[in-house]
This record gives C-alpha cells, sequence and structure tokens, in this order.
C-alpha cells in the first residue's frame, strides 16, 4: 500500500514540473512568443523550465540569454541529453540532442514586468491620442 500512495505523490510532483514546461519546437513560432510565454509562466510559478530537441536548442537557447540578458531571469540548471527516436523518412532510430533549462526569476522581476506594462500603456494611450488628433484634421 506504501508503494500505491508514493507512486501517486510522485505523479503528483511531475505533474506540477510539467504546468511550468515550455516544449520549444522547431515551427514558426516567433521567438519572442516564447520570450513573453516564459515571463507568464515565471509570473505564475517563479521558474520556468525551457526544453528542446535538436535545431530547435538554439531557439532555446536564445530565448534563455534574452531573458537572462534583460534582467528578468537566472539560470538554476542546464540538462544535456540525447534522445532515441525514429527516422519518419527512414523507419530507424536516431538519436536527437536534447536541452532543458531551468530559469528562475531574478528579484527584480516583478519590477521589470510593471515597467514594462505601464510602457505598453503609455504606448496604448499615444496611440488613442494620435488617433483623435486624425480624427479632429
Amino acid at each position: 500500500m506504501e508503494e500505491i500512495a508514493e507512486g501517486v505523490h510522485n505523479i503528483t510532483i511531475t505533474e506540477a514540473k510539467a504546468k511550468n514546461r515550455i516544449q520549444v519546437s522547431n515551427t514558426k513560432k516567433p521567438l519572442f512568443f516564447y520570450v513573453n510565454l516564459a515571463k507568464r509562466y515565471m509570473q505564475q510559478f517563479n521558474e520556468v523550465e525551457l526544453s528542446a530537441l535538436g535545431m530547435a536548442i538554439a531557439t532555446v537557447v536564445t530565448v534563455a540569454e534574452i531573458l537572462k540578458n534583460n534582467g528578468f531571469a537566472v539560470e538554476k540548471k542546464i540538462m544535456t541529453s540525447t534522445v532515441d527516436m525514429k527516422d519518419e523518412s527512414r523507419g530507424r532510430p536516431v538519436q536527437k540532442a536534447k536541452i532543458e533549462i531551468l530559469l528562475g526569476k531574478t528579484a527584480k522581476f516583478d519590477e521589470l514586468m510593471a515597467a514594462q506594462a505601464e510602457e505598453r500603456e503609455r504606448e496604448r494611450e499615444r496611440e488613442r491620442e494620435s488617433g483623435e488628433l486624425e480624427v479632429q484634421n
């Protein structure tokens, strides 16, 4: 019975961890889609795990560096590994590189986010004012 309870406890931990994980694919999503999503996850969970395979690794590293260089995140952990996958075209197993980067909020994260929100609001106000001026002319 203890083994079952321990197994259920482990499942809960795994599910909780997955909620703050962003799996970056090699699609055409803009870089800042992932940057902004990571900020949102850090607001909610205080940390975010960025994960990628193969060619998407460069995107994950770039997202992490943008967040770190702008003062939003600190690097907590980096894990690299290889994963066995099936090659769709040849039907045989291949190994792909994998990276996982765990980022945490900096001490000034909330302050930076508030300043960013304030700047967006000022920009909206300027757009509204310029729209009103065009209507008057």
